[in-house]
């Protein structure tokens, strides 16, 4: 299995505390690819970058990030290399580091004009995966709800695979979850303003997250209920450990039709602004609901969902199958009848599915829906 080759190649038996020299390797590796990437994108800004987000880099600022995260590799894997007897992480960050620079590093130019068209969204995924681990993974690794939860756990790799999968095709994904809204607002000729943008911003921004966390409620549950919808959302509750990275792990007809179901009456009702700043809140939040983190704000679990508040709906244990299908407000499946939280702070002990087995691996998983499902 590969994971278990690239754990071996780059894991040992040392301890892998702070001041042990394993973080620095792992953030030296991180750090050199991230700057691989980015170079490499510099090269091929056609293929690689997202038209969708070209206009909005800062390429001055860009740059100083690349030429940062390139020090910050050869750095950690210095300090890695001198505190740790397996140099492999050190190494392979400052190998890439050094690709980077021997590439051209920040100062690659862009001469050529560049066009709309197709792309792979490579610049998305790695200032992505940047984002979401400078906020969650320390707070994982500081915090964490279950101690003795490694942060490169069982599976880490196939949901690695997730993520990338939802974010190098980001324009074909785009268009599939837009066109259903696009298509019958034009049936309806709407206008392109509704009156709800004449409230006040912030009441419009709460009235789009209970308008999307009302339709995400209704389509998650019917994921749940319906069989062969089911077979798709089974693969989102197939992980046995939850963190950040875990929700990721989504069937691309699951995420498409949840997001085009949601976004619907969103893009009929909503200004567009709003809509962007609904996307930014809840790419943020759903990441946050699956991480392995424990400390919760108990004033405020009524109100707006919490890790372990979700953690309880990806559990195993029969009392909370099928609970929990809201992802902002938890008020939403108290007045539905699907709300189960215990008291004190008792988060699951088992996750996954109960009694059904799906295949291992990310192509596995994305085939399996399709299958016929075997006679008990």
């Amino acid at each position: 299995m590969l994971e278990q080759r690239i754990n071996q190649m780059f894991g040992d038996s040392d301890p892998s505390g702070f001041g042990t020299g394993w973080w620095s390797g792992v953030l030296s590796a991180f750090f050199g690819l991230l700057a691989f990437g980015a170079v490499v994108c510099l090269h091929f800004p056609q293929l690689l970058s997202s038209p969708d987000l070209r206009p909005y880099y800062p390429m001055h600022l860009m740059r100083l990030a690349i030429q940062g995260v390139i020090a910050a590799a050869i750095l950690f894997g210095v300090i890695s290399a001198m505190l740790r007897k397996k140099k492999v992480l050190a190494l392979t960050g400052m190998l890439f580091a050094l690709g980077a620079t021997l590439l051209g590093g920040a100062s690659v130019p862009i001469n050529a004009d560049l066009r709309n068209g197709p792309s792979i969204g490579l610049d998305w995924f790695l200032l992505d995966m940047l984002l979401m681990t400078l906020i969650f993974s320390p707070i994982e690794v500081l915090w964490p709800a279950y101690r003795e939860q490694s942060v490169f756990r069982s599976e880490w790799l196939t949901d690695i695979v997730y993520f990338l999968s939802t974010h190098l095709p980001i324009q074909i994904t785009t268009f599939l979850i837009m066109l259903p809204a696009i298509e019958l607002s034009s049936a309806l000729h709407l206008p392109a303003v509704s009156v709800v943008s004449q409230l006040p911003w912030v009441g419009q921004f709460f009235l789009a997250v209970l308008v999307a966390d009302l339709a995400e409620y209704f389509i998650h549950r019917a994921f749940h209920t319906v069989p062969f919808m089911w077979r798709f959302h089974a693969i989102h509750h197939s992980s046995k450990a939850l963190d950040w990275i875990a929700g990721s792990r989504s069937h691309i007809v699951d995420d498409i039709a949840v997001r085009a179901f949601i976004l619907i009456p969103l893009m009929l009702v909503f200004p567009h602004n709003m809509l962007l700043a609904y996307l930014f809140f809840v790419n943020l939040h759903a990441t946050w609901t699956h991480c392995n983190f424990g400390p919760t704000i108990k004033w405020l679990e009524p109100f707006l969902i919490q890790p372990r508040y979700h953690h309880w709906h990806h559990t195993s244990q029969s009392e909370a199958i099928d609970k929990n299908f809201a992802i902002h407000f938890p008020w939403i499946d108290r007045i539905f009848g699907t709300y189960y939280l215990p008291e004190g702070n008792k988060w699951p002990d088992t996750y996954g599915l109960h009694n059904e087995k799906i295949p291992a691996g990310f192509w596995g998983q994305l085939f399996y829906p399709f299958t016929r499902k075997k006679a008990a």
